[in-house]
């Protein structure tokens, strides 16, 4: 097994998370429409807790959290985790690790099948191997890896505690 390469502390990834929640709430200045957050699961769902969290500071729109299951490796069904109104919305996908943006296009599928107002993305790490023509428009920290490392975000009791390359 690798050592661990810490790529970001707790406190840095809080600082990332809170740098991003601010462009977000900046980005939707003037725009009444409700917010969506859509956490993939596992860290997704947690970083989409935080973001939440930050953005009730800064923006006063309808603001609800949801989840989204799948199997990354073969996204063959994607489900929500409750029935949401998504028309009108506007919908943030948030996961932990962009690889090749196959995870972040599997998962605007069942997105599509509303008419939000708009659908953003975001990462708290971002990977320079894109497959798939996906690129975040909220990114925490962007990576030149090999494909060969490996990326991964911890977190614990509903908090980020690092990020590291294996």
């Amino acid at each position: 097994m690798s050592e661990k390469r810490y790529i970001l502390t707790a406190a840095e990834a809080a600082q990332k998370l809170h740098r991003m929640s601010l462009q977000l709430a900046e980005n939707l200045s003037g725009n009444n429409a409700p917010v969506i957050l859509v956490g993939i699961r596992k860290n997704g769902v947690v970083l989409a807790a935080k973001i939440e969290a930050l953005l009730k500071q800064y923006i006063h729109n309808s603001l609800q959290t949801i989840s989204l299951q799948m199997d990354k490796q073969h996204p063959v069904s994607v489900e929500l985790s409750a029935p949401v109104e998504l028309n009108g919305a506007n919908v943030v996908l948030i996961d932990d690790v962009a690889n090749s943006g196959k995870t972040m296009l599997y998962a605007l599928k069942p997105l599509l099948e509303y008419h939000p107002y708009s659908i953003q993305t975001m990462v708290l790490v971002e990977r320079m191997h894109k497959l798939f023509p996906v690129n975040p428009d909220y990114v925490g920290l962007s990576l030149a890896t090999t494909k060969e490392d490996h990326i991964q975000v911890e977190t614990e009791g509903g908090e980020v505690t690092g990020a590291f390359v294996l």
